[in-house]
């Protein structure tokens, strides 16, 4: 995959978090001054990330919506900042297209939509419109399955077929399965025994599932958000070995040697 003179093709890559918004679940409030937002960055970047992915609404269950004017405000300038003292691929964490619009006027390269484009109905003209790459995430409104895998698979080939329609460049089409969106832990499981039928699905395949509750789960139950890496990180390994390329997480030093071994192995 090659985006501008970035090449992340190759190696599974590494996408770092970064919420400049005062409730995400694990970090909230983090990040919200320019300056501690740039810090945190430097430290991805010099850890390995290629990609930063910047939010300014918190997705987390029960979360607070954010009008549109306040979520450009956290973000624009984020995104400026780091493009003019980093050499690194930026993604706008958004499902409204006009937050996406001037994410991408401010320097972000890459579209990342909790809602695949349905929320507003523009998003995939957009990506068409921009030439950039658009990752289409699985999302529904309930916890209600009779074949997870099937299902979310059904979604993500209906959702890429729609952004070729709209226009997108087939090797601008990503996909997400949607770890913790309309999930339980029971089925975030099934969904992860069931991850490479995502991947064979013929789109490069982001994987995020850091510090999230099905993490908490498979480490007992009784773990912090902050306490969930060393699991993050194993999960991570399990989702290259299934095949996918890009992992998005927290804590970018604790997963990157383990990305680097093996991707190597597949």
């Amino acid at each position: 995959m090659k985006i501008g003179k970035h090449d992340i093709s190759g190696n599974a890559c590494i996408m770092g978090v970064l919420n400049v918004t005062p409730d995400s679940f694990s970090d909230g409030g983090h990040y919200t001054e320019i300056e501690q937002a740039l810090a945190q960055v430097a430290k991805m970047v010099e850890e390995g990330a290629k990609i930063i992915d910047v939010g300014g609404e918190s997705t987390r269950p029960g979360y607070t919506f954010v009008e549109t004017e306040e979520e450009i405000t956290r973000v624009v300038p984020v995104i400026k900042a780091i493009k003019e003292r980093f050499d690194v691929l930026v993604s706008i964490d958004t499902y409204k297209t006009e937050t996406a619009r001037a994410a991408l006027e401010a320097g972000a390269d890459i579209l990342n939509d909790v809602w695949a484009g349905l929320y507003d109905g523009q998003m995939l003209a957009l990506a068409a419109e921009k030439n950039v790459p658009i990752i289409l995430m699985h999302n529904q409104d309930e916890e209600s399955y009779q074949n997870i895998t099937l299902e979310v698979c059904d979604f993500l080939n209906k959702r890429a077929q729609a952004a070729l329609e709209a226009g997108v460049a087939k090797e601008n089409i990503w996909i997400d399965p949607g770890f913790g969106f309309a999930k339980n832990v029971e089925q975030n499981i099934d969904l992860l025994k069931g991850l490479d039928k995502v991947c064979q699905l013929g789109y490069p395949v982001l994987f995020g599932i850091s510090r999230k509750r099905v993490v908490d789960y498979l480490l007992g139950g009784d773990t912090a958000a902050l306490e969930r890496d060393m699991g993050t990180a194993a999960l991570s390994a399990w989702a290259i070995s299934k095949g996918c390329q890009i992992v998005r997480v927290h804590n970018v030093d604790l997963n990157r040697d383990i990305v680097k071994v093996i991707s190597q192995l597949i």
